[in-house]
């Protein structure tokens, strides 16, 4: 592990950043350009002290998990995330594999979404990015372990999830979630991602089962959803998915119609933010 050349590489890519590029506020006035290192911590979920000795040249190895989540913390480029990797002794993730890493440009158009919840995932369902407002509607889903982090597996393995919906929209959010997968594997049938999410669930829940056997298929697509919030209560809100070049990222945004009581409801939110908001259980 080279850790003069990963506490260089670090300052220089928090030094390019500027607080609205990664969705945060600026603040008091700055002594120094860029990002601070609490902010770059708060970003990648880990402490300000961990951070701060990385940048220090005294830290430990980051692992993978976490060398993860500063490339999409400090919005760095594929190829920059590769050379991070590097620095720490670690084999980059291969090109076939890297789904997961979310385009920089992607990451800045989240971050300008202020006022409405938004979300970056994979066409399997696992949640790669989100806003502060998609975590004050439905939790901070990247604060979980890697397993955790699944849309699907956690509706099916999870009872605290189905919370999150009002109880006579549940089936339906079920036989979505479970259409939407059936797609996926049949369009991927070699890729073994969708294959195993798949027969994991048929193996742990019986509702999965049945709705798989049922053989619905559906492309996830612009769609009408009610949330149901501890605080501020029923929101309905319309879903828009946008795909990118490879088809297998969407950026699931969430609005509410002006006018009408969930647009009013999801001002509230915005100020209510981050409290209260993971349900019983999850």
């Amino acid at each position: 592990m080279n850790r003069a050349e990963l506490a260089d590489f670090l300052c220089r890519a928090r030094a390019r950043l500027l607080p609205s590029d990664v969705g945060l506020t600026a603040g008091a006035r700055r002594r120094t350009p860029g990002l601070r290192r609490e902010e770059v911590a708060q970003l990648a979920g880990m402490s300000v002290d961990y951070y701060t000795r990385l940048e220090q040249s005294r830290g430990p190895r980051p692992s993978r998990q976490m060398l993860t989540a500063l490339a999409r913390a400090l919005r760095l480029t594929e190829d920059e995330r590769d050379h991070l990797f590097h620095l720490t002794g670690e084999q980059p993730p291969r090109r076939e594999e890297t789904g997961t890493h979310v385009r920089p440009g992607l990451l800045l158009v989240l971050d300008r979404l202020h006022d409405t919840p938004a979300m970056v995932v994979t066409d399997c369902g696992e949640v790669l990015a989100q806003n502060a407002l998609s975590r004050a509607l439905s939790g901070d889903i990247l604060a979980r372990p890697p397993r955790g982090r699944n849309m699907i597996r956690r509706f099916f393995q999870d009872p605290g999830v189905q919370e999150l919906f009002p109880a006579e929209d549940r089936p339906e959010r079920a036989r979505e979630q479970v259409a939407g997968l059936r797609a996926v594997a049949a369009a991927r049938p070699r890729d073994p991602e969708p294959a195993a999410l798949v027969a994991e669930l048929r193996a742990t829940s019986e509702e999965f089962a049945r709705l798989w056997d049922a053989h619905e298929v559906a492309v996830r697509r612009a769609f009408t959803k009610r949330f149901r919030h501890p605080a501020i209560g029923i929101l309905e809100l319309d879903c828009e998915i946008l795909v990118n070049s490879d088809h297998n990222q969407q950026l699931v945004i969430h609005t509410a119609r002006p006018g009408t009581e969930s647009y009013e409801r999801l001002q509230l939110l915005r100020v209510v933010g981050l409290q209260d908001l993971t349900p019983t259980g999850s």
